[in-house]
């Protein structure tokens, strides 16, 4: 999958996350998922969703405690 892909998918997930928050999970576990696919596949990861991913585990960590 080529990297605009992979951008496309991302910011349809980030769009469903502001327009529909009763999702926010799933959607997040999705975003995950996706970075890791770029991860495994060697692409390179905008600096900007890597906060956003590290954010995210924070507040999934946070709300575990």
């Amino acid at each position: 999958m080529a990297l605009e892909s992979f951008k496309a998918q991302i910011s349809l997930l980030l769009e469903e996350m502001v327009n529909q928050p009763e999702d926010l999970h799933e959607v997040q576990e999705q975003l995950r998922e996706k970075l890791r696919e770029m991860r495994a596949m060697g692409l390179p990861l905008p600096a900007d969703l890597v906060e956003l991913e590290r954010r995210l585990d924070g507040d999934f960590d946070a709300t575990e405690a």
